[in-house]
């Protein structure tokens, strides 16, 4: 078969297109032909070496959408034909608050999505939604699951709530804005880009302040009159400022820290005074991919592409992640 394989860690430079044997599926596995495959932020680490465990060669990729084609011992034959969405990861565990210590993302180690098959387990697979293309069925997995956790399980949004998601445009950013959206709040975004806000808007954020600004966090204030929850992938300095957006009782989720540790450390005080919950987050069960999937379904919700690009383009397709210039997800279609 024909995959993506990283051979050094120079970038996205160091992806080549090579012939590789096909997998055959073990005992309770299924192998899907995969018809997409989309990037994460992760992907492009990867390919410079600043990813946990990387070693050459290895075939990267955690979302990844296809059609079954053959099944190992014990796997229900039925499957055949079907066309699904793979979870993205492996052995999360038995517990729904975390993860258990096995735990890993499609990609590395275990073989990931860049490539024409994948083997997983018969559980790992879940039904394509009818609405959906494979280029946006493929977008939704590592992305989608991550911001589900954050937006449903850990900061429970609801009907009524006002939601922060900061940094518009990441694929975690933009399912954040829509799970909330679909789950009834009123959201606002922050981005450093007039086009992502605007953008952000177009697909239901009731408003947008650019984080460049001094006093972003008080226009956001006086824009919205407080949030229920912030999903933040950013930390860094303005962290304190952020947190001061929060109603009484608020919640802050993160699931990154691009600008690093703020350097003030946090305004203890300011927290427990008003009752204020941080919690960090990542990835998600297999219980809330399933969730995940059915609200999709139901709801008809549309992942948003960013640009869709073949398998021979992997190496355009990694460097469009270098500079955060993309709005959702860039999706590989194999031809």
């Amino acid at each position: 078969m024909k995959a993506v394989v990283l051979t050094e860690t120079v970038g996205p430079k160091g992806l080549q297109i090579q012939e590789i044997e096909t997998p055959q599926p073990a005992a309770g596995e299924v192998r899907v032909k995969l018809k997409t495959s989309a990037l994460n932020r992760r992907d492009y680490w990867i390919t410079i070496g600043k990813y946990p465990g990387v070693s050459c060669p290895c075939i990267a990729g955690s979302d990844g959408a296809g059609i079954v084609d053959a099944v190992g011992d014990g796997a229900d034959a039925s499957a055949i034909g079907k066309e699904v969405v793979v979870y993205p990861a492996r052995a999360w565990g038995d517990s729904e608050e975390k993860c258990g210590p096995e735990f890993r993302v499609l990609g590395l180690p275990d073989q990931g999505t860049f490539a024409e098959y994948i083997c997983v387990p018969e559980s790992d697979i879940y039904d394509k939604p009818e609405h959906l293309n494979w280029e946006q069925a493929a977008a939704i997995p590592l992305a989608g699951l991550t911001a589900w956790r954050a937006v449903v399980t850990q900061a429970e949004v609801k009907s009524g709530h006002k939601v922060l998601v900061t940094g518009a445009g990441s694929g975690v950013s933009t399912f954040a804005l829509q799970w909330a959206i679909g789950q009834g709040a009123e959201v606002y975004v922050t981005s450093g880009s007039a086009e992502k806000m605007e953008k952000a808007k177009a697909l239901g954020a009731s408003g947008a302040v650019n984080y460049r600004d001094e006093d972003f966090t008080k226009q956001l204030r006086k824009m919205s009159g407080g949030f229920d929850a912030i999903i933040d992938s950013a930390g860094g300095d303005s962290l304190n400022a952020i947190l001061d957006t929060l109603n009484p009782a608020g919640r802050f989720v993160f699931f990154g820290a691009t600008m690093g540790t703020a350097s003030t450390g946090l305004e203890i005080p300011k927290l427990f005074f008003r009752h204020i919950r941080i919690q960090g987050t990542m990835m998600g069960s297999p219980s809330e991919f399933a969730a995940m999937m059915n609200f999709v379904a139901e709801n008809k919700i549309e992942p948003v592409v960013h640009e869709v690009l073949s398998m021979d383009e992997a190496v355009a397709a990694h460097e469009l992640m270098e500079n955060f210039s993309q709005m959702g997800k860039i999706v590989l279609r194999n031809e």
